[in-house]
């Protein structure tokens, strides 16, 4: 299975292997936005950020009503920080990453083990085509990702199909508001095709996420606008972006078109939760 183009993720293992103390430090478990309480009164360090990546990545697998006991699967699961999170906190649970990139498996497999009472595994796959059986697990999650996969619909499908009854699927996403929708439409041309962080696709309402619930089978059960949450997200980057070896001049249009539209209110950052009917 061939590696996906990923710049953000050259980047990012760049660094790691460059030395650079405050990017590993930061962004060596979870590769996401990170989550305040309040907004801070100066620009987070790589430590604060890195606590703050755990809050969000907590937020979201607390959606998916986890418990002791139950199988979860990761889609999309980076370095590994939020299953790690989750072995962490619960016992007896079965997780198990997946990511379509190896070299970030690699790294999850090198730097994390689960507790004794718990299981940890790692898989290369497709979201989209997830190779496990019908009923396979209680919690699907996809933290800052879904945006990455080729089809949102194939991979809820494929998400109602290894739930068992009862089951959850939790994410976080960027979602345009209506007013906001022709704009990300054409950021899709410019500036997100020079791809720093990748094929993106952040054309997704509250409502199409809505109908592609209805359509798939799915029950909502929580919709959060975390948008001020995550602003304290962006000084961050942009104090430790000259950091990243190999880092595409688009990175600075992308992050502060998010930016931009996240504090005026046009780019909402969303944790949502859907749970199969059953049980």
């Amino acid at each position: 299975m061939a590696d996906p183009q990923l710049p953000y993720f050259d980047a990012l293992l760049g660094s790691f292997e460059a030395g650079d103390s405050a990017v590993a430090e930061a962004f060596g478990h979870h590769v996401h936005w990170g989550y305040w309480e309040d907004e801070p009164t100066s620009r987070p360090t790589p430590a604060e950020f890195a606590a703050a990546a755990e809050r969000l990545s907590r937020e979201v697998w607390q959606a998916a009503d986890i418990r002791d006991g139950d199988r979860v699967l990761d889609a999309g699961c980076g370095f590994g920080g939020t299953l790690s999170s989750i072995d962490a906190q619960r016992s007896g649970v079965a997780l198990t990453g997946l990511n379509i990139d190896h070299r970030q498996l690699l790294r999850a497999q090198q730097t994390l083990a689960a507790r004794p009472a718990n299981v940890l595994g790692w898989i290369q796959a497709d979201a989209c085509s997830l190779p496990f059986a019908d009923a396979s697990f209680d919690a699907v999650l996809a933290v800052e990702c879904i945006f990455h996969f080729p089809d949102r619909r194939r991979f809820f499908a494929e998400a109602w199909r290894v739930l068992k009854p009862g089951g959850h699927l939790a994410l976080s996403d960027f979602l345009p508001t209506r007013i906001q929708l022709p704009m990300t439409l054409a950021a899709a041309h410019w500036p997100a095709s020079l791809g720093f962080y990748g094929r993106v696709d952040m054309r997704y309402t509250t409502a199409r996420y809505e109908r592609l619930a209805a359509e798939t089978g799915f029950l909502p059960v929580l919709d959060r606008d975390i948008t001020r949450n995550t602003l304290p997200t962006y000084p961050f980057l942009r104090g430790l972006s000259p950091g990243l070896e190999r880092r595409k001049p688009s990175a600075v249009a992308e992050t502060l078109f998010a930016e931009l539209t996240s504090r005026l209110g046009l780019l909402r950052y969303r944790i949502l939760a859907f749970r199969k009917p059953g049980r």
